[in-house]
């Protein structure tokens, strides 16, 4: 029962911040619609693939390609790290994310305790303490989603 609860309120933010997202697509006359805030930080720390797949990076790439955000940084944190360690169809989703311009960056405390630091840093993904720079993020004028 926990866990369809779990379910419902997920989706529920799921509609909730895609509508926002549709909200600030430019408009229909080819004029820009305000992006204010113009900074996004994807969370990203499902260990799941379909999840990483089929809603994280679509949603990450499309923000950055059609400029519904100016800076967008992906935050690989917990067994996503891991995740991503491993599989290669992810870490070429990852690749063309980064050649897209999206920052890429990893929790530090996570990689390391899954023993994939360098690993993470062999595919250009920055890996640092993320503590300080998600609370400034979270205080700060970023929009923060998390998967």
């Amino acid at each position: 029962m926990r866990n369809r609860r779990l379910v419902i309120v997920f989706l529920g933010c799921a509609a909730a911040f895609a509508a926002g997202a549709i909200a600030r697509q430019p408009a229909a006359s080819g004029q820009e619609a305000s992006l204010e805030p113009s900074k996004l930080a994807v969370l990203w720390t499902s260990g799941d693939r379909d999840v990483a797949l089929k809603m994280v990076f679509m949603y990450t790439l499309n923000a950055k390609r059609r400029a519904w955000f100016d800076e967008v940084q992906l935050i690989v944190w917990g067994p996503s790290s891991k995740l991503l360690s491993v599989d290669e169809e992810l870490q070429a989703a990852v690749a063309e994310m980064g050649e897209a311009g999206v920052e890429l960056v990893a929790c530090k405390a996570c990689a390391d305790s899954y023993g994939v630091s360098d690993k993470l840093e062999e595919l250009d993904v920055e890996v640092k303490y993320m503590g300080v720079p998600l609370t400034e993020m979270l205080k700060g004028d970023w929009v923060v989603v998390t998967f």
